[in-house]
């Protein structure tokens, strides 16, 4: 794991100032004064962004066999108040007591001390730590010491429709508008496991203090895969990313001082047990290569697991994908196994069945224990409480039959112990004959986080060499290029005439409509010499650019240059398109030309 060095960090500043320069993104609402956490993409980055999603779509969606929807943004409040979200998607807020400013408290520990990982912390020991280190509000400087940190609920609350008597919130995650259409979802896959749902679009958190540009954001956009597994049968296929080296930051590792990642195959991982969910191993090498193809830097890149203290209560493993940029380490997809936790809370929330049923390729017959129970005498008993009681024996008997074995056997209905004689529990044990069983699928998630992918890639990719293409002074001064994987560039090719007289501009731009008939961004330039037009596609990505020059005009062939490595082809212009394809596709190169 090579470190980063100073000129890497510097070049986020330089980032930014070229993202809102060449159009890739820039804060909203500037005109008002900005609003921390929102940011528009602009031309080129809404395209780049756009690329980056199909790419996600071919790896993740078509090639893996699984389906895509698209839910709603804003979703009713019982789904979260079953998910969890409306108690525990929190977090931790602290407020100066001279000026009002909040700040994130776990972020002021990790800005300040050697600590990572603070939000996984207790609050009791983030109040401690903000003492014991003296620190101070990052607006006014004001000490913060003794003062209250508190959990701040993340999700922003609307009312769907008139008034405020049907509550609703803007989603946090795409997976809910997963979860809550499993009953149908499963018809579709004619009720068959494993199978996936996939769901690309926005989700809303509010922030307590946004950051880092597209790193930490109110709005932001995410590609996540819930895949849909049987528990005791399905298997990932291993086998097909056994050999793929990953960088792994385990948990043991982190504790450990000196720690430092461990390369090891995907083989390697599960058979030690660094790893230990077979299917989120299976993912983590199938994202290591669409990492690499998008252009992430894999020599700032690892797989770090979440700490005991951090892992989400429903998760049973955890894997971050982390990539570095200016220093700082910065998750980019979250890898979980969910288990059943999200299915199960629906069904025990929801009026619809969120299992599959799983036939035998037998009948099988076993004893059932049953009640029917005596409502004339549970009525008069327990009154209101009298149907509870019946759900709550018929829980009870298919859970533990012994119970039903002394005269009387007790349950429990909202904390109070409710006893009734077996005698009027109806309770029965019987053979029946089953065809099948019903099954809650398990959850394995992949979560990526487009914004953050976006940044990566264009840190990543953000390079400064000497061009020295024609010995011109301007044009072999250094320059800066963003080497973009071809398929996520905003722009494909660029087509100049080497003049704009003497019919080249007219030339030129019937070249580069036959480019567009054939499926290309394209971007046409007569401004400037050769030199700075190069440049200026260089900045932005553009991998090819083709000039149009005075021997286009006699044979018909035009010049084609590769962005990396300023190699240069004649090429017909009747085979201009598929040599362009060619290029992209990564089938031939300017210097195979």
């Amino acid at each position: 794991m090579t470190a980063p060095d100073s000129a890497t960090a510097d070049r986020t500043d330089e980032l930014t100032e070229l993202a809102k320069r060449r159009g890739f993104f820039f804060q909203s609402s500037e005109a008002y004064g900005g609003v921390s956490g929102f940011y528009v993409y602009g031309p080129e980055g809404a395209t780049l962004k756009e690329n980056l999603q199909d790419a996600w779509r071919d790896r993740f969606v078509r090639r893996e066999g699984h389906m895509e929807i698209e839910a709603p943004n804003v979703m009713p409040e019982p789904v979260f108040e079953a998910s969890g979200h409306l108690d525990g998607f929190d977090d931790m807020i602290i407020e100066c007591p001279e000026c009002g400013a909040s700040h994130r408290a776990d972020h002021l520990v990790e800005d300040n001390t050697a600590i990572e990982e603070a939000e996984s912390i207790p609050i009791a020991e983030v109040e401690d730590l903000i003492a014991d280190h003296d620190l101070t509000c990052p607006s006014c400087g004001t000490a913060l010491a003794g003062e209250p940190v508190e959990d701040f609920n993340l999700m922003f609350e609307t009312s769907i429709g008139p008034g405020s008597s049907s509550p609703g919130y803007l989603r946090p995650e795409t997976a809910q508008g997963i979860f809550v259409e499993f009953p149908r979802l499963k018809e579709y896959a004619r009720g068959q496991l494993p199978f996936g749902v996939a769901q690309v679009g926005a989700a809303y958190r509010n922030e307590i203090s946004p950051r880092k540009g597209l790193v930490r954001l109110r709005e932001f956009a995410q590609a996540e895969l819930e895949h849909f597994v049987d528990p005791e049968t399905d298997e990932p296929d291993l086998e097909a990313v056994a050999d793929v080296e990953l960088s792994l930051y385990s948990e043991a590792r982190q504790e450990d001082e000196d720690g430092e990642p461990v390369t090891m195959t995907v083989q390697e991982a599960v058979d030690e047990g660094v790893v230990g969910s077979d299917w989120v191993a299976y993912y983590l090498g199938v994202a290591q290569g669409w990492y690499e193809r998008i252009g992430v830097d894999m020599d700032r890149f690892r797989y770090r697991q979440h700490r005991s203290g951090e892992l989400a209560h429903y998760a049973a493993d955890c894997w971050d994908a982390e990539a570095e940029i200016g220093g700082d380490w910065i998750e980019i997809t979250g890898f979980a196994y969910r288990g059943d936790y999200d299915l199960t809370k629906h069904g025990e929330h929801a009026d619809d069945d969120f299992t599959v049923f799983k036939q035998y390729d037998d009948p099988i017959t076993v004893e059932r224990a049953t009640v029917d129970p005596d409502m004339s005498y549970l009525g008069p008993e327990f009154g209101g409480d009298a149907a509870a009681v019946a759900d709550a024996l018929e829980a009870l008997a298919e859970r533990d039959r012994s119970t039903f074995e002394d005269e009387t056997v007790t349950v429990e209905v909202d904390g109070e112990a409710k006893t009734v004689p077996v005698e009027h529990t109806g309770f029965a044990v019987e053979e029946v004959t089953e065809a099948g069983e019903h099954v809650t699928p398990h959850v394995v998630e992949p979560s990526f986080g487009v914004d953050r992918l976006v940044y990566t890639v264009l840190a990543h990719t953000l390079e400064r060499d000497e061009a020295g293409e024609s010995g011109d002074e301007e044009e072999s001064e250094e320059r800066t290029v963003l080497k973009l994987p071809p398929e996520l560039a905003p722009t494909t090719v660029a087509v100049f005439p080497l003049m704009d007289k003497d019919g080249l501009g007219e030339r030129a731009g019937e070249i580069a409509e036959r480019l567009r008939r054939s499926g290309f961004e394209v971007a046409e330039d007569a401004s400037g010499s050769i030199g700075r037009r190069y440049r200026r596609q260089d900045e932005v990505g553009t991998p090819y650019c083709v000039t149009v020059d005075y021997d286009t005009l006699e044979d018909d062939t035009v010049t084609i240059r590769d962005r990396d490595t300023t190699a240069q082809a004649r090429v017909s212009v009747a085979d201009l398109p598929g040599v362009v394809a060619d290029l992209r596709a990564g089938e031939t190169t300017v210097d195979d030309l």
